[in-house]
């Protein structure tokens, strides 16, 4: 069995009120080595058998059209991983 992932996270011109509370916290909490936090979707799309040329062309669609909102989110990627062991 194989994953497709697909990645989307908000447009980079855009407040990312989530990341921006994440960062609070961990400032409140004393880590303070990281000066942005941007939080994002990760979908996993489970294919029995080897995945074609078919199935990322689906996966594609699906993250433009269904798993994202163009307006305020870019699809970062579409790819396969292995399913773990």
């Amino acid at each position: 069995m194989a994953i497709i992932v697909v990645e989307v996270m908000p447009k980079r011109e855009l407040l990312d009120p989530a990341g921006k509370a994440v960062l609070g916290a961990l400032h409140r909490s004393g880590i303070t080595g990281f000066h942005e936090v941007r939080i994002g979707k990760r979908f996993e799309l489970h294919i029995e058998g080897a995945v074609t040329d078919a199935h990322l062309a689906d996966a594609r669609t699906m993250a433009n059209d269904l798993l994202s909102n163009g307006v305020i989110e870019d699809v970062l990627d579409v790819r396969v991983e292995d399913s773990p062991a």
